[in-house]
This record gives C-alpha cells, structure tokens and sequence, in this order.
C-alpha cells in the first residue's frame, strides 16, 4: 500500500532519544531564555492571566465549567506560545530577541498555525461541554465552587464520576499532546512543512520517548496548576517558562 504523503515528508525528520529527566534541563533553558528577554514572555503570562481572571468573575457560580475551561487551556496552550518559541529560536540563532520577534510570529498568511489553533480550540471547546455535561448530569448535587467539587465529586461516596471525568480528560488529552508537543514548534521552526507532517514527526518524537515525554505532560500539568491556584497571577511566571522550554524540548527531539 502506497504511504500517506504526509507519512513521506514526516520522514524528512528524525526523532532523539532523550533521558527520562531531560526535561528538568528545558525547564532550565527556558528560565535562562526567559530572563534574556523577559517583556514578551511577560506579556504572554500577563494576557493569559487575565483570561483565568475574567473566566473566574463570569462562572463564579459555575465552577463545573470552570474546572472544564482550566483543563481545557491545557489543550489548546500550545498554540498560545507560539510568539514565546520565536523569540527563544532567535536568542539560540542570534544571540537576542525583543518584542518585535514575538508578534512577527503570528503572521496572518501562514495558515499551518491558523489550522491548527483552530483545531485545537475545537477540542478544548470539546473537552469543556463534555465535562460540564458529565458534571451537571451525574453529579449528586450543585457544583458551584471548589469545595462543592471537591465533595460531590473528588470525594463522592457512590459512583465514579471523578475516575470517569479524569479518564474522558486523559483520553482526549493524551492524543492532543502527542500530536502537539513538537508539531508547533517545527511548524514556526520550518515554513515547508505541512500541519500532517509535522503531527507525525511529533507522535514518532513520543512514541520513541515515552517515559521522557510523559515526565514532561506532568510538569506542565502541575506547574499550570500551580499558576492557577496563586489567584492566577502564578501564571504569569509559568506561562513564559513552559513556552520557552518547549521549545527546546522541540530542539532536543527532532533532528533536522
């Protein structure tokens, strides 16, 4: 049978194999890259922040859209960075980097990343109805703040609607960042690529570093949940540092 084209180009790409705790060291990188050129990574952090902000005033009452929203930004963050791996390919290429070099990013004509955001606000609209309707339909009372989740579902004495909540999550998750985790990176990195090809090359960099890269789901899971729970001003830190080190995971993956 004849190989997907995309398959083909894919191939063009080879995948490392990196070491379990590789990702502590793009933590590391991107903190350096971060304080090299702070103001876009700032603003970033900034921006987004005020999106869980302003999230947070208008589901005050509606905390299981909330929760939905807040792990749903999980999905669709990727793609957010963007501006953040310009300006640290440009610190690695040419030594500096400023505000110019992040917005020069997000050009309209490149319709590579305009497909995949799109995409990727599809599944994490996706994900937050899913999760509202599983909280809203077997949740054996009104989830309307923390603890209310934390009692009628974290902690439920009958059921199992926390398990399957965080099972529907994993299973859309885990397929979004395989396909994402160098995809975006080597769509900026490489006008010449197509979003298939780049969606292969970033499920060969998984599938050859399992362990290494399910480390790295969990860092970023956690630092963003740290982020959040600072009242969203964590964020601001963490939104830069996770930009920036995926980036150089994307480096330390896929060989060129």
């Amino acid at each position: 049978m004849r190989e997907h084209a995309a398959v083909v180009e894919s191939r063009r790409f080879g995948t490392r194999r990196v070491p379990w705790l590789r990702p502590l060291g793009w933590l590391a990188a991107g903190w350096r890259d971060f304080l090299r050129c702070p103001v876009p990574g700032l603003l970033h952090g900034l921006a987004i922040a005020a999106f869980g902000a302003l999230l947070i005033g208008f589901g005050r009452s509606h905390f299981w859209l909330l929760t939905g929203a807040f792990t749903g930004f999980l999905l669709v963050a990727p793609v957010l960075a963007t501006g953040l791996y310009s300006v640290s390919r440009a610190l690695e290429r040419e030594g500096r980097a400023d505000l110019r070099v992040a917005l020069a990013a997000w050009r309209p004509d490149d319709g590579r990343l305009v497909v995949f955001g799109v995409l990727l606000a599809f599944a994490g609209t996706g994900w937050v109805m899913t999760s509202a309707s599983l909280i809203i339909g077997f949740a054996a009372g009104p989830v309307t703040d923390p603890q209310s989740f934390l009692r009628v579902v974290v902690l439920a004495q009958e059921g199992h609607l926390f398990e399957a909540w965080v099972l529907l999550g994993g299973v859309l998750a885990a397929p979004v960042f395989a396909s994402t985790v160098v995809a975006i990176p080597l769509l900026l990195d490489r006008r010449d690529v197509g979003v298939l090809a780049a969606v292969f090359t970033s499920w060969r960099a998984v599938l050859d570093n399992p362990v290494t890269l399910a480390v790295w789901a969990v860092l970023i899971a956690v630092l963003t949940l740290v982020g959040m729970a600072a009242l969203m001003v964590g964020l601001v830190v963490v939104v830069p540092l996770l930009g920036h080190a995926s980036w150089h995971a994307y480096r330390d993956l896929v060989r060129h």
